[in-house]
């Protein structure tokens, strides 16, 4: 994908790459990820510092096994955030990912990307029809969508497949760059239905032409040779046996509980930690379970073992952090308090420097405190966001800063990717009533600035 798409692209620290947790099968995938979803079969939650992915146990089997298609899918939008923070539409996010859900890694180090998705091939026949226009318009998609399954991803990857590679179809070399022309306008403010109309022209001409397409006995592939891609040393290291015993544990925890998931899971952390005093991984473990939990206290003593083993386990400090603001916020502390959990978050930012999470709460407890942040909070904030600028939390506040400081074409650039978000996160409404009042307070601000015409006298 690099290789595919070139862009300067950072080295991301460790804290903040995704971290794939293989689960038995669907059915746990399922029980993760909750909701009354029943087709979900892996799923992505981009976070600063923590983005997971969930997929099924990827099977050795001929060709692409379902968990290594879920694999491939998933980790692709989780790629897709560093090429671009604006919003996409839902169409073009998820026939990007199914695209490359399909790659091929032969035998002498080749690998294939836009194999035909023969695991959408049914979908496309049999399942509940989703139209042209239904498609390529994100919020009436939303609004309708079935709780049947429908064919909504099968067509999404059949028409990025179809325009990906017009100039090899005879009867879609009309089409050549329409993709881009198609990004160019939405990017410029049409909506998407409005950038696809435009681009693609006759909506109907152009559905005739992916039953077409979809008929085929061939399709276009591309093939990267070994030669051309450059793979970094890989790294495989067994887990100790406290570790494997707590990732059960830490799967539910990394996926986000509730106050009662969380009650819930304490005695098992509990329970394991009694066995692994000295492992620093399952202390720090114990400590975030501790803190989902309420415990403050308790929070604290495990992740003072944890660092005790290894000073620089990150997750320990970070959880210690964050019992530290909670205690500094409930008792309504002083300064000093205060002073001494921006020391415990720049530890952690010292051991990595470019870890968000500590860039993001350092600048919280400027807020939680009731202070105003230092320019310093504020730049750690906004950085925070360029090393992870697929977590809406820390967009959200990094906007509302900017709008706080008047800065409103900052806060319009921040809002945009979340007001628009094609996968609907439940900021986007909240993002674009900001949105909204930021374009509105920016013409004030303009129309203040204007000189005003005076009356003869």
């Amino acid at each position: 994908m690099q290789y595919a798409y070139p862009k300067n692209r950072r080295t991301l620290s460790p804290s903040n790459r995704v971290t794939v947790f293989v689960v038995r099968n669907i059915d746990e995938v399922r029980k993760l990820h909750g909701g009354d979803n029943k087709y979900v079969a892996g799923f992505y939650q981009p976070r600063a510092g923590g983005s997971v992915a969930i997929v099924p146990r990827v099977d050795k089997e001929p060709g692409l096994s379902q968990g290594e298609r879920v694999l491939l899918h998933e980790y692709t939008h989780h790629y897709m955030f560093g090429l671009t923070d604006r919003a996409l539409p839902l169409w073009y996010t998820e026939g990007f990912a199914e695209f490359h859900s399909t790659a091929k890694f032969n035998k002498d180090g080749s690998v294939g990307i836009g194999l035909p998705a023969e695991h959408r091939a049914l979908e496309l026949v049999v399942a509940e029809d989703v139209s042209l226009d239904l498609l390529l318009d994100t919020t009436k998609y939303r609004a309708r969508k079935s709780k049947f399954y429908d064919e909504f991803y099968g067509k999404s990857w059949l028409l990025f497949h179809y325009l990906t590679y017009a100039k090899d179809t005879s009867f879609a070399k009309g089409r050549v760059g329409q993709m881009g022309t198609f990004l160019t306008r939405y990017f410029s403010g049409l909506s998407d239905i409005e950038a696809a109309k435009q681009s693609f022209g006759d909506l109907k001409v152009l559905n005739s032409e992916l039953n077409r397409y979809v008929k085929q006995q061939t399709a276009s592939r591309t093939i990267f040779s070994a030669e051309k891609l450059s793979t970094g040393p890989i790294y495989v290291r067994k887990l100790s046996e406290g570790q494997a015993a707590m990732m059960p544990i830490q799967v539910v925890s990394k996926r986000g509980v509730t106050q009662k998931q969380a009650l819930a899971l304490l005695p098992k952390a509990r329970a394991i930690a009694a066995k692994y005093l000295r492992d620093p991984a399952v202390m720090a473990a114990l400590a975030e379970a501790e803190f989902d939990a309420g415990n403050v206290k308790e929070a604290i003593a495990a992740a003072d073992a944890a660092i005790a083993a290894d000073p620089k386990q990150i997750n320990a400090h970070l959880q210690k952090g964050y019992a530290m603001a909670k205690i500094a916020k409930d008792t309504k502390a002083t300064g000093k308090a205060w002073i001494d959990v921006r020391k415990q978050f720049v530890k952690v930012n010292g051991i990595e420097a470019n870890h968000p999470v500590p860039l993001v709460h350092y600048y919280m407890t400027y807020k939680d405190q009731g202070a105003a942040p230092t320019k310093n909070a504020v730049d750690g904030l906004e950085w925070a966001l360029e090393l992870a600028p697929y977590d809406p939390g820390v967009r959200m506040m990094v906007a509302q800063q900017q709008l706080d400081e008047k800065r409103y074409v900052d806060a319009i650039v921040t809002l945009e990717p979340l007001a628009f978000s094609g996968h609907g996160s439940p900021l986007s409404k909240t993002a674009q009533e900001m949105l909204d009042k930021a374009k509105l307070d920016l013409d004030a601000a303009n129309a203040a600035k204007e000189p005003q015409a005076t009356a003869p006298k």
